[in-house]
């Protein structure tokens, strides 16, 4: 290799040198607000570092997300739906430690949401809270709660509602909850799947959504629909975690933790907020207080965290799966 050539290699490498790239592995309704997230943070890492870094993002329900990550999906980072999602990394492929939760603040979830009802532009089928969803000739669209972290946290919206106005009978509540699925016309794989169906393929009458979700669907298909805040709900969590054997084997640990701890900045939770995600700061939680209506909401903590409550309600032959047999 002659010197000029030399040169030209080394001048490549130095300008490259530092440079990182991060795989980001997340849960449908999220590719817009990762894609300001990942744009401001860039900057950020750049002015304090000097280094350029590159973030990919891949999007679908969270536990299929979450299967693919086991069979092999390079995820530096995990920002799925439901702590279930990231547990299940340690569980079955050793991936990161069983107390990743306490690394960061808020049980490591930057972000919150709730569940909301998203009915056709006045509301033609008079739909006010969860109880009009059970009724004949209510067709409702959700997606599938064995794929989808959204459809977990539907379910357990409707299901604690069903609890609450059953004075805690769970076999009531089953009975309520089957009756719900008998309206539910089609399973997506994810809550991005589901909006689809409804917004461009105009199927059903109501959407269970998230929040931010709902708002993202009039926002992007037109005044067509109208937000129904039913009277309880639930607060949704969704967590994020570096998935430290990769990230070991990318050299990535120290962008990838710097990376979700800016998820906590005043920056990144403006963007959270205007992206109508609920922030877990203060300020931003007073400067936006007007876009996010109050709710009822229950917890996880309800059904026992969700060590308790995924088994029950999602594993194989749990409640779900009981209930929708039934209503087919």
């Amino acid at each position: 290799m002659n010197h000029r050539l030399l040169a030209l290699f080394t001048l490549f490498f130095a300008a490259h040198a530092g440079a990182a790239e991060l795989l980001n592995v997340s849960y449908d309704p999220t590719r817009e607000l990762y894609a300001q997230i990942n744009e401001a943070f860039v900057a950020d890492w750049k002015a304090k570092t000097g280094e350029a870094v590159t973030i990919k993002q891949s999007h679908g329900g969270s536990s299929a997300q979450a299967r693919k990550i086991l069979d092999g999906l390079d995820a530096d980072v995990a920002t799925l739906g439901i702590a279930s999602d990231i547990d299940v990394l340690h569980e079955k492929g050793d991936l990161l430690p069983e107390d990743w939760q306490k690394r960061l603040p808020s049980d490591s979830t930057p972000y919150t949401s709730t569940i909301v009802l998203l009915v056709r532009k006045g509301n033609p089928k008079a739909i006010k809270d969860w109880a009009d969803l059970v009724k004949p000739g209510i067709a409702v669209i959700t997606p599938n709660p064995k794929t989808s972290a959204g459809a977990r946290w539907n379910f357990l919206a409707a299901y604690a509602y069903a609890l609450k106005q059953n004075g805690n009978d769970e076999a009531k509540a089953r009975a309520w909850i089957g009756q719900l699925y008998k309206n539910v016309p089609v399973l997506d794989t994810g809550a991005r799947g589901s909006t689809v169906t409804f917004a461009q393929r105009e199927l059903g009458d109501v959407l269970i959504a998230w929040e931010n979700e709902a708002y993202l669907a009039i926002a992007e298909f037109g005044d067509k629909f109208d937000i129904v805040n039913p009277a309880t709900s639930i607060l949704a969590q969704p967590p994020v975690a570096v998935v430290d054997k990769n990230v070991k084997k990318h050299g990535t640990e120290k962008v990838a933790e710097a990376y979700l701890k800016f998820l906590y900045t005043p920056a990144a939770q403006e963007i959270i907020a205007k992206n109508h995600y609920r922030p877990i700061d203060p300020a931003a939680q007073a400067k936006y207080a007007a876009s996010f209506p109050k709710i009822e909401l229950t917890t996880i903590a309800q059904f026992g965290g969700w060590k308790a409550a995924q088994p029950k309600f999602f594993g194989e032959k749990g409640v779900f799966d009981q209930i929708y047999q039934r209503a087919k």
